[in-house]
């Protein structure tokens, strides 16, 4: 298969390309680094993305940014940042992929833990990751062509635990290894509609 992964280069990213990469032909997509230069938050970068990489068979997300902060201090534009990244952004990718998608082909998109296990400062975020969990499922019954979505919703990282650790006190981390797995089963299995939880 042919599979582009947005924010590769991340900490899960990384993974799950190493995963897919023996067998499939993998393309890192991010804002900065990587074989190609994309903005989830802009419509037209999406879009040539597309143009630029045809007959792709699956897209995978692991990025998209959220502001983090006291929800006494978060502004209607602080919190733009997850809704034009994390949330519209990760949409978007399959809105206009949909036209472009091999038959058969498939959406991973990423949410998270927060949605069901708050946290403090996180208000944004799981606002965001809610979202796209309810999105991953109805536009799971609606995609033509076979197209199948999912969303992996990982906890902390055991990686990044040194840079979120303050925020998630008592959560049991997971390693980046583990949930480049559900990514895998996203692309590799059958399944649609499903929210992959690696808690």
């Amino acid at each position: 298969m042919k599979i582009i992964i947005i924010g590769g280069t991340g900490t899960i990213g990384k993974v799950v390309a190493e995963k897919l990469d023996p067998n499939h032909e993998v393309i890192i997509a991010s804002k900065s680094n990587g074989d190609y230069k994309v903005d989830i938050t802009s419509i037209d970068s999406i879009e040539q993305m597309y143009k630029d990489i045809p007959n792709v068979d699956a897209v995978i997300s692991t990025t998209g940014a959220s502001h983090f902060g006291n929800l006494s201090e978060l502004t209607p534009q602080l919190n733009e940042i997850a809704i034009n990244s994390k949330l519209k952004g990760q949409v978007n990718l399959v809105l206009i992929g949909q036209n472009y998608l091999n038959e058969g082909g498939s959406f991973t998109l990423t949410s998270g833990i927060m949605m069901d296990d708050p946290i403090l400062k996180g208000s944004s975020a799981a606002m965001a990751n809610g979202a796209i969990a309810g999105f991953v499922k109805s536009a799971a019954i609606e995609l033509k062509r076979k197209i199948r979505i999912n969303t992996v919703s990982p906890n902390v990282l055991e990686e990044s635990i040194d840079k979120y650790g303050e925020f998630f006190k008592g959560f049991n981390p997971v390693p980046a290894n583990k949930v480049a797995n559900a990514y895998v089963k996203s692309v590799e299995g059958a399944q649609t509609g499903q929210v992959y939880k690696v808690y």
